[in-house]
């Protein structure tokens, strides 16, 4: 096997995704503490701890409590490169976790024991079944009052389609918890609930559950009750068998508690025993495979002032197949011309390291200065597209005015960086030359002003504007789309990139222009 090759097969890269205080980021910084990557998890809500969580690394995640943006973190275990996208789980930043779903090769759900599968959950999920990216469920806060296991599984089989197998098994819950049985690996591992900086548990070999030791451990009741039920399990649920699991036919569950870090280890060892290596990737002209000789790669998010300091913009590429060099001359598909990359970075949430070659499967950070869009693709020479990268039509928007006409030159620049990062869509209406903003959902309008204002230096004011979609418009006949442009001319606008959009105020509106209009082609979403 070349180094390549065997490079390749090291490489495990999922994304952890979740509906908004379920647990994600917590377990992200608990995966990392086991990787050795840092040494002191931070309580992402915590007052007691003032380091704030490691994958939160924008001032306005520190100051919420949320994740606003994707993270990349990269650590090794077992001799496994592990490369984390913690996405966040707040709606109104979807379209980010969207697109960083199409950057992995797998990824785990984080289910809160108290409320279930919740409405993003459920989002989320059916774009990884779009996808067939493999599911592992991590079923979290065990050590808190909540649903009945079994009728968690259930409820993660009906709402999420996702047929299940157990591969740990809580013993109680809330504060009968005692620690999870690890079917995968027959063990029991037993729960102490001041575990929080990672000290390992104590984890006792038991191949036979019948053994009487066990009831000198947990007692009596708690181990008939674990007996009865894995004993059910095994006659409920099928055994595991990965390649159901890597065909998304099953789903592995783990049971556990991230903030007290009990059941994150038998979900990290199991992780790197059975997920997915990197994976063919589509792309217009053809499948893509990793273990190519040639490299290509596609720039799945763009991240404005990762460092306020230094004004840097840093485009995320996800490798797609072959081996990314330092300093090399790469083609850059959409512009047709060739670029090469002095300070190429792998990352630990905020702290950066210069890579000098990186393969199928890795997350790099390209410094850029407005090359790059959502999308791009990079390659040796051949023209690639890859597909399903998508941009959604907004369901919000405001009017934007320049709150301080001395900055106005700030305001366009810190606009078109962060229209850049896809994180909103600025139109631009024809008839009074209005800049519209558009999001998915209203939190990323405080976002933006926020971020504007401290990492730009600009203010800026918004007007509710009344507006019930932004629709891309194609029409193959010229005459017709002239047509359709002259009499509906006071709901024209275009995007950033000039594309055609269509602005209607009403449902009614955009019925009637459909109607009168059958030659145009209205688009919700934008393949960019």
């Amino acid at each position: 096997m070349s180094n390549q090759q065997s490079e390749i097969a090291r490489r495990r890269t999922f994304g952890i995704v979740a509906h908004p205080d379920a647990g994600k980021t917590t377990l992200t910084e608990k995966l990392l503490l086991f990787g050795g990557a840092i040494q002191v998890a931070g309580a992402v809500k915590s007052n007691k701890i003032k380091k704030s969580t490691t994958s939160d690394f924008m001032e306005i995640e520190r100051q919420r409590g949320i994740s606003v943006a994707t993270s990349v973190m990269a650590f090794d275990y077992e001799d496994k490169k592990i490369n984390i996208l913690d996405t966040p789980g707040h709606k109104d930043f979807a379209e980010d976790t969207y697109r960083t779903l199409t950057a992995v090769d797998s990824v785990i759900v984080v289910i809160d024991v108290a409320k279930g599968v919740e409405e993003q959950t459920e989002k989320l999920v059916e774009v990884c079944r779009m996808r067939k990216t493999p599911v592992i469920v991590f079923i979290n806060k065990m050590d808190r009052p909540g649903k009945e296991s079994f009728d968690l599984l259930d409820e993660v089989e009906q709402k999420l389609q996702l047929p299940c197998t157990p591969l740990s098994w809580p013993i109680g819950m809330g504060d009968r918890c005692q620690g999870v049985y690890n079917i995968f690996e027959q063990r029991l591992v037993l729960f102490r609930p001041d575990n929080k900086q990672g000290r390992p548990e104590e984890t006792i070999e038991f191949d036979n559950l019948e053994d009487p030791e066990l009831d000198k451990l947990v007692g009596e009741a708690a181990a008939m009750e674990l007996r009865a039920e894995v004993e059910m399990i095994s006659e409920v649920y099928p055994p595991f068998d990965r390649q159901e699991y890597l065909s998304q036919e099953t789903s592995p569950v783990f049971f556990g508690s991230a903030v007290n870090n009990f059941g994150v280890k038998e979900l990290l060892d199991c992780f790197v025993k059975i997920a997915p290596e990197p994976r063919p990737r589509p792309a217009e002209e053809r499948a893509v495979l990793p273990n190519e000789d040639k490299f290509s790669g596609f720039v799945f998010k763009i991240h404005a002032n990762m460092d306020p300091r230094h004004r840097d913009r840093i485009a995320f590429l996800r490798i797609c197949s072959g081996t990314f060099e330092r300093n090399t001359n790469y083609l850059h598909v959409r512009q047709g011309r060739k670029m090469k990359f002095a300070n190429p970075t792998s990352f630990m949430a905020d702290r950066k390291e210069v890579v000098d070659e990186a393969f199928a499967g890795d997350v790099v950070g390209l410094y850029d200065s407005g090359n790059f869009k959502i999308g791009d693709t990079l390659t040796e020479g051949e023209e690639l597209h890859f597909k399903g990268i998508p941009s959604f039509s907004p369901e919000q928007f405001r009017r934007v005015y320049n709150g301080d006409p001395l900055k106005s030159k700030q305001l366009a620049k810190g606009l078109d960086q962060l229209m850049d990062e896809g994180v909103a869509q600025l139109f631009t209406r024809e008839v009074d030359n209005a800049q519209i903003i558009g999001c998915v959902g209203a939190l990323q309008f405080d976002v933006i002003q926020y971020r504007l204002e401290h990492e730009y230096g600009a203010t800026v004011q918004y007007e509710p504007i009344n507006l019930h979609k932004a629709l891309w418009v194609t029409c193959p006949d010229e005459a017709a789309l002239q047509a359709f442009k002259d009499r509906r001319r006071q709901h024209i606008g275009y995007d950033k990139e000039g594309r055609l959009v269509y602005l209607a105020d009403s449902a009614w509106t955009l019925q009637m222009a459909q109607d009168n209009h059958p030659e145009v082609v209205f688009h919700a979403t934008s393949e960019l």
